[in-house]
């Protein structure tokens, strides 16, 4: 039996944070090892939702997922997040991507791999206590260092990739890995080792982490969890496709991965965007690619599959008024794992 990888739970950008606080807390007595906060542009911003959290759980990681160099200087995410981790007791790991959108606000998103090897090397040596000059292609930091006492030195930086390009910077400068939401598990296994390469040929150790972000839904009645999942699953396909903020590379990954005809997948989402039920236009195969779905004992086996990919931490996320109730449920399924492993009667 494969190991099941860490489960944590991801909250998006549409929770407001006093509700984000109820799922961190209902995360915590569950057993999940990180919440993992999104931050989209024109969304909420996480900070807010991530300190409130801290105040009120005491074990469970807190994860930024991710902060871009674009709209946060390299310093300023140093800054930032070397405070949080003061105020949540040394539990905090940070995730850096090249961002999106960042044209609607004006600034230059162009030579976006130089941009992250900046961001990189100024948070890296921030974070580190270091004084820090870096003289940039894109962002710059002169003979600058912290004026604070860091809670401790080194704090995790993940990288978030979906590019081969990004998938290699990874691997030669990363702590771990961030993969996106719809990624099917032949993208990641791709992607993993594409990291784990470019790593090796740096000299360095393979990325201790692999993030993948789940939707996820489950119940006793597995059809319902599937329907529900397929919702989840049409509104992002509708929206990533449509949107000019999605890069090639998340397109390459939503469609050449998922084992569908192209033009047959195409056609799917061409039905989601003209209005046609998810539920009618998605099959239990196609979901299956892009979300964890079913009874109890149907995600244990799912997420399961994911860990055989390469995941080390399998970020999942739930919709609306389900939220809490299936967030208990999912240390139902933990709890089961862990008894099994054990040798002991589910």
């Amino acid at each position: 039996m494969s190991e099941l990888p860490r489960i944590a739970l991801r909250v998006p950008g549409s929770v407001p944070a006093r509700a984000c606080v109820e799922q961190a807390r209902a995360a915590e007595d569950a057993g999940f090892t990180t919440l993992w906060f999104a931050e989209n542009p024109f969304g909420r911003g996480a900070l807010p939702a991530l300190t409130a959290c801290a105040l009120a759980t005491t074990r469970i990681r807190l994860g930024a997922g991710v902060f871009n160099p674009f709209n946060r200087h390299p310093t300023l995410i140093a800054m930032e997040m070397a405070t949080f981790d003061e105020l949540c007791g040394g539990r905090a790991v940070v995730g850096i991507g090249s961002g999106t959108r960042v044209a609607q606000m004006g600034l230059p998103g162009e030579r976006r791999m130089a941009a992250m090897r900046d961001a990189m090397a100024i948070v890296r040596g921030l974070l580190r206590g270091e004084a820090v000059s870096h003289a940039g292609t894109l962002f710059s930091a002169r003979n600058v260092r912290l004026e604070f006492p860091l809670r401790r030195p080194g704090m995790p930086i993940l990288m978030a990739a979906m590019g081969d390009r990004a998938l290699r910077l990874c691997g030669e400068l990363a702590d771990g890995l961030m993969i996106s939401n719809l990624s099917p598990r032949a993208f990641t296994r791709r992607a993993v080792d594409i990291v784990a390469r470019a790593a090796a040929a740096a000299g360095r150790s393979t990325p201790r982490e692999t993030i993948q972000y789940v939707p996820c839904a489950v119940g006793d009645d597995g059809t319902e969890a599937r329907r529900r999942a397929k919702v989840m699953v049409g509104g992002m396909l509708s929206a990533f496709w449509q949107s000019t903020g999605t890069s090639a590379a998340t397109k390459s990954a939503l469609r050449d991965y998922n084992g569908v005809d192209p033009e047959k997948f195409e056609h799917t989402v061409q039905r989601l965007i003209a209005g046609e039920p998810a539920a009618h236009v998605i099959d239990d195969a196609l979901l299956h690619q892009y979300a964890i779905a079913g009874t109890a004992r149907e995600c244990l086996e799912q997420c399961r599959a994911y860990g055989e990919a390469g995941v080390t931490e399998l970020a999942i996320w739930f919709s609306g008024p389900q939220a809490l109730p299936e967030i208990a449920r999912s240390g139902e399924i933990m709890r089961t794992s862990s008894r099994t492993r054990q040798g002991g009667r589910p």
